[in-house]
C-alpha cells in the first residue's frame, strides 16, 4: 500500500509540474555559448527572464545530461534538482512578480549539435553546427522541448576567430580576445526552442536584399565561388514572390542560409536561419537535374508557417509541412511555369493513390503520419481549399490566420476558422474529406487537374484510350504534335519509347531540348538500338544525369570505344557526391589497355572516397561500386566501421546492412575481426555485438 501510495504522490506531483509550467512565462533568453571543438563539449550560460501568472512552487526547463556549475535566481543561489532530462528549481513563486534565473552548464550533447571532421587533417572541412527540428534543443541549452512555450532568444558564441559563425538574428557586434571571437546576435521577436541555430566553419556570404528591404544573406565555402550563382538561383524573386503572395511581411529581421556537411535532412527552418545540405551546391550544368529552389522556397515559407505561427502539437503538423510544399511549388510554378506546377502536383497525387491502394492512406490529423501525407496531401488539400473558396477569400483568410496567431501558436481547427470567415462558407465537409479521410477524391482531384492543364486532360485522354483499345492502337503521333508540353512528351517517352514513331525519336536526338533527351537516354536500355552517332550525342548533353547514363551505356555497348569514351569524359566531376567520376574511375579501371600506368592511382582514388572526410553520399557511392566491383581494402572495412556510428540515420542504416553482409562471408569475417583493436570503442562494441 505503501509503494502505490507513493507512486500517486509522485505522479501527481508530475502532472503537477506540466500543469504549473503554463503559470510561468519565460519571455527572454540571454544566451552565451562555447563549443569545444576537441572534445565534442559545449560550455554554456543562459539568464531567463520569466513572469509568474499564477502562484507556483516550481518552474523547469529541459535539459538533457548537463552538468550545471552555478544556479541563481535573482542573483541568489539556488538548489535545484538534476534528472538527467529537466533541471527545477523549488520556490514559491509570487503572482505578478517577475525572476531572472541563470544557469552556468557543460554538455556533451549526443544529438542536435554536429561536429564535424575536427579529427582529420583538414581545416577547411571542420564544421559546427545545430539540428533541433521538433525539440531537443535541450541537449546543448536548458531550453523547452514543448514548441508551445515561446521565448526571445538572444545568442553570443564565443570560438576561434578564424572561423565564421552565423546564427539566428541580427550580429549587432564581435569582439576578439587573443585567439577567440565573441559574435553576439540580437532577436526581436520570440520563437520556439527548437527553431534555435548557429553553425561555424570557413564561410564567405553574398548579401541580396529583398524589395522590402529586408536583408538576405547567402553562405557559402570560399572554393565555392562559381557555384553561388547556380546554388541560389532565383533566391530574391523566390523571397519577394511569398512575401507577396502570403501577404503579410517576412516576421524576422533579416534572413540566412547556410550549407553544411552532411546535414541530417534537405534543409532546417530555423527561425531566419535555413540551414540545408551542401549537396545542393551545384554548378550550372547540374541545375537543371538537381536545384536548390525548392527546398530554398519551402524553408522560406515555413518562416510564416511554423516559425511565426508554430503548431501546438503534432496533430497540427499539416500547418508547417503542408503549407511550406504548398508555397514552395507556388514559388516554381512563378519560376519554371504552369505546366511544371500542374504536373508536380500530378506525380503526388498519383504516388498518395498508390499509397492509399497499397492500404497505407492516412489522415492529415494523424500525428505518426508519413511525410508523404504531410508534405503531398497537405499541399492538396490547401490546393484544393484554395479552389473551392477562391482566391480572395483564400488570400483573406491566411492574412487574418498569420497576424491572428502570430508569434504565437494554433491548432487546425482554429485555422480552419479563419477561411470560414473570410469565405463565409461552412468547410466541415472539406474537413472531412481532405484533413480526416485516410484516402482522398482521387477522381475530382484528376478532374480540378485537368481543367488547369491542357497537356494533362491530353494525359488523361491518352490513358482512357489505353485502357480500352490497348498501346498498339493509339495514335502517339496525334498526340505528340498535339502539345508543346515537355511535361506530356517526357511521359510518353518514358512510358511508351517502343510504341512511339522513328521520325518522333530522331526528332528528340536532333534536338536541344535537354529535358527530352534526358528522358530518352534514361529509357533506353541498350544504346545499340539507336545509331552510334545519335547517342555519343548525350555526351555533350549540360546534364550530369545524362552523361553518367549515356557513357555507361556506351561503354556497355561499344567495347572498341571506350578509350575515346574514357578520354572525353576525363575531368567530369559531377554532383557534389561525385556520381560521373566515381563511374568513371571504375569504367577506367576495367577497361583493358586503358592508362594501365595509371591503374593503381585510379582505384585508390576510388578506394579513398569511402574516407569520412567526404559526404555520406559519395562516401556510399565509394562502397557501392568497390562492392559491385572490386571488394574492400582494410582501410575501407575501417571506414564502414566507422560509418555504422554516423549521425545520419540513412547512410548509418546502409552501412549496418553492408557490414552485416561482410560479416556473413568468412573471409570477410576474419578480416573485420583482426580490425577491431583498431576501432572506436562504439564502432567496436556495435561489431562484437553482431559477431557474437
Amino acid at each position: 500500500m505503501k509503494r502505490i501510495i507513493t507512486f500517486l504522490f509522485l505522479f501527481q506531483g508530475i502532472c503537477l509540474l506540466a500543469q504549473r509550467q503554463d503559470k510561468v512565462n519565460f519571455r527572454h533568453g540571454e544566451v552565451r555559448i562555447m563549443p569545444l571543438a576537441n572534445t565534442g563539449h559545449v560550455k554554456g550560460f543562459v539568464a531567463y527572464t520569466f513572469d509568474v501568472l499564477q502562484d507556483v512552487d516550481s518552474v523547469f526547463m529541459d535539459a538533457r545530461n548537463m552538468k550545471f556549475t552555478s544556479v541563481r535566481l535573482d542573483d541568489r543561489i539556488m538548489k535545484y534538482s538534476n534528472s538527467g532530462k529537466t533541471i527545477s528549481i523549488k520556490k514559491k513563486f509570487k503572482r505578478g512578480k517577475s525572476y531572472t534565473l541563470e544557469l552556468d552548464y557543460t554538455a556533451r550533447p549526443k544529438q542536435t549539435v554536429y561536429f564535424m571532421n575536427w579529427s582529420d587533417d583538414n581545416l577547411n572541412n571542420n564544421q559546427i553546427w545545430t539540428q533541433g527540428q521538433g525539440k531537443y534543443t535541450s541537449y546543448w541549452l536548458p531550453s523547452f522541448d514543448d514548441m508551445m512555450e515561446k521565448v526571445e532568444f538572444d545568442l553570443s558564441l564565443t570560438f576561434d576567430k578564424d572561423y565564421e559563425i552565423i546564427a539566428n538574428g541580427k550580429l549587432i557586434g564581435t569582439e576578439e580576445t587573443d585567439s577567440l571571437k565573441i559574435w553576439s546576435f540580437d532577436m526581436k521577436e520570440p520563437m520556439s526552442s527548437y527553431l534555435l541555430a548557429f553553425a561555424i566553419g570557413n564561410y564567405k556570404k553574398q548579401k541580396l536584399t529583398s524589395t522590402s528591404g529586408i536583408s538576405i544573406e547567402t553562405y557559402f565555402y570560399p572554393p565555392d565561388s562559381t557555384r553561388v550563382e547556380p546554388t541560389y538561383r532565383h533566391t530574391k524573386e523566390i523571397f519577394d514572390f511569398l512575401e507577396n503572395e502570403i501577404g503579410v511581411a517576412y516576421p524576422w529581421q533579416n534572413y540566412k542560409q547556410v550549407p553544411v556537411h552532411d546535414f541530417l535532412y534537405a534543409g532546417m527552418e530555423n527561425t531566419g536561419c535555413t540551414i540545408f545540405s551542401d549537396g545542393y551546391v551545384i554548378d550550372s550544368v547540374a541545375f537543371m537535374d538537381k536545384n536548390y529552389v525548392n527546398v530554398n522556397a519551402h524553408e522560406l515559407a515555413h518562416q510564416w508557417f511554423g516559425n511565426l505561427v508554430t503548431e501546438k502539437s503534432g496533430d497540427h503538423h499539416w500547418l508547417h509541412e503542408g503549407f511550406a510544399t504548398y508555397y514552395a511549388y507556388l514559388a516554381e510554378k512563378e519560376i519554371f511555369g504552369e505546366e511544371y506546377f500542374y504536373w508536380k502536383l500530378y506525380e503526388t497525387l498519383t504516388a498518395l493513390q498508390n499509397s492509399i491502394e497499397k492500404g497505407e492512406g492516412q489522415s492529415l490529423l494523424d500525428p505518426k503520419a508519413s511525410s508523404l501525407t504531410f508534405y503531398e496531401k497537405g499541399a492538396w488539400a490547401i490546393f484544393m481549399l484554395r479552389e473551392r473558396i477562391g482566391e480572395e477569400a483564400f488570400k483573406m483568410g491566411i492574412k487574418s490566420y498569420l497576424e491572428k496567431y502570430a508569434f504565437g501558436n494554433a491548432r487546425v481547427s482554429d485555422f480552419i476558422q479563419e477561411m470560414e470567415r473570410a469565405s463565409g462558407t461552412d468547410l466541415s465537409d472539406f474537413v472531412k474529406i481532405w484533413l480526416e479521410d485516410t484516402a482522398l477524391p482521387f477522381v475530382a482531384a484528376r478532374k480540378k487537374l485537368a481543367e488547369k492543364s491542357m497537356s494533362l486532360k491530353s494525359l488523361f485522354s491518352m490513358q482512357e484510350e489505353l485502357e480500352k483499345r490497348g498501346s498498339t492502337d493509339i495514335n502517339f503521333t496525334a498526340y505528340w504534335n498535339g502539345t508543346y508540353s515537355v511535361e506530356l512528351r517526357k511521359y510518353m517517352l518514358q512510358n511508351f519509347l517502343k510504341e512511339m514513331p522513328g521520325d518522333i525519336i530522331d526528332s528528340v536526338f536532333s534536338s536541344d531540348e535537354l529535358e527530352l533527351r534526358q528522358a530518352l537516354v534514361l529509357t533506353i536500355q541498350d544504346a545499340k538500338d539507336y545509331a552510334r552517332e545519335k547517342f555519343e550525342s548525350f555526351l555533350n548533353d549540360d546534364s550530369y544525369v545524362t552523361l553518367e547514363n549515356a557513357l555507361f551505356k556506351l561503354w556497355m555497348a561499344y567495347p572498341e570505344q571506350r578509350n575515346t569514351y574514357l578520354e572525353k569524359t576525363k575531368g567530369i566531376v559531377g554532383f557534389p557526391n561525385k556520381n560521373v567520376r566515381l563511374m568513371w574511375l571504375t569504367l577506367a579501371i576495367f577497361t583493358e589497355g586503358y592508362e594501365g600506368r595509371n591503374t593503381k592511382l585510379y582505384f585508390d582514388e576510388l578506394s579513398g572516397y569511402t574516407a569520412p572526410e567526404y559526404s555520406f553520399e559519395v562516401r556510399q557511392g565509394a562502397f557501392q561500386y568497390l562492392k559491385q566491383a572490386f571488394g574492400f581494402k582494410d582501410s575501407n572495412l575501417m571506414d564502414l566501421a566507422q560509418a555504422t556510428t554516423h549521425h545520419s540515420w540513412q547512410f548509418k542504416k546502409f552501412s549496418r546492412n553492408l557490414m552485416m553482409e561482410l560479416l556473413g562471408d568468412e573471409v570477410y569475417k576474419e578480416r573485420i575481426i583482426t580490425l577491431l583493436g583498431k576501432l572506436k570503442p562504439e564502432e567496436r562494441r556495435y561489431i562484437e555485438s553482431k559477431v557474437k
